[in-house]
């Protein structure tokens, strides 16, 4: 795919302004709530740095998807939750604070297996010579547009918390359509293909979103985890950063083919996580 404004100007400073939005969530004491919580954070990681990929992976081999959508739904593995996964663990009674931990260890991790993950399923599932390594240079950018703005947004909350207050509500709103607009954008680009690329991917992404948000939700219960904790991981893994994962898929790696399983997903994820989200909540109160 050649340069374009889309991914050489929108796309980057959409995922920067998503990524400011995350920053004014997050404190210092996010990161230290670790120290009181280690089960609970350590399951929620291993769950979304082990045990995600590992599912993902065996996907892709079950359902023999085409190389570049392979290594786009890995790409979305490998991505972390959000600020979205935030707002429905709230809508479904989880634990938002042991959420907003989650999504700062886990945007701080990715960036160390993200390249990981990527380059080992660009050499297993893409032919010899068509391997888009990922640049050193290519890896910095994506350091610096996840990590400068949730650094902003942090400084904002910290010194000047009625800004943070104030500016939370619109960048959140801001955050949703530039969501929309890249996801369409991603569509529109590979529209010849779409409906060819959707009978690919469409129910492999649904069944990686619903054994994520399954495997999130009851692997903590089966460890003993309180049902708020476990909603509060079920909602984190289940609910992925898409946008990053086309910034990278579209400007590090250069291939608007990968982009699209992120985009479906997407799609596919809020329907799903409300609807787990309801459930989980219905079954409780029936007990």
């Amino acid at each position: 795919m050649e340069s374009s404004a889309l991914t050489t100007i929108f796309l980057p400073a959409a995922l920067g302004i998503i990524m400011l939005g995350l920053g004014l969530s997050l404190s210092v004491e996010d990161f230290k709530r670790v120290v009181k919580y280690p089960k609970v954070i350590l399951i929620g990681l291993f769950c979304q740095m082990i045990i995600l990929p590992v599912v993902c992976f065996g996907i892709a081999k079950g359902f023999g998807l085409a190389p570049e959508l392979a290594v786009g739904l890995m790409l979305l593995a490998a991505s972390p939750g959000g600020s979205t996964a935030n707002l429905f663990s709230h809508l479904a009674n989880g634990d938002v604070a042991l959420n907003i931990s989650l999504t700062a260890f886990n945007s701080i991790l990715s960036l160390l297996m993200l390249p990981l993950i990527v380059n080992f399923s660009l050499d297993y599932f893409m032919e010899s010579g068509q391997v888009i390594p990922m640049q050193f240079k290519k890896i910095i950018e994506v350091f610096a547009i996840v990590l400068v703005p949730v650094s902003i947004g942090m400084l904002i909350k910290s010194w000047k918390p009625i800004v943070s207050d104030k500016l939370d509500k619109p960048v959140k709103i801001l955050s949703a359509i530039f969501l929309v607009l890249i996801i369409v954008s991603a569509i529109i680009k590979e529209k010849t293909h779409i409906v060819e690329y959707f009978q690919q991917i469409g129910i492999p992404a649904l069944l990686f979103n619903v054994l994520s948000l399954v495997i999130g939700y009851y692997l903590p219960r089966m460890l003993n985890i309180g049902k708020k904790q476990a909603i509060a991981i079920g909602m984190e893994i289940g609910i992925h950063n898409g946008t990053l994962a086309i910034f990278i898929a579209t400007t590090v790696l250069n291939n608007s083919v990968m982009s699209i399983p992120p985009a479906i997903y997407s799609l596919i994820m809020f329907l799903t996580a409300g609807v787990f989200g309801y459930l989980i909540n219905r079954s409780t109160a029936q007990e």
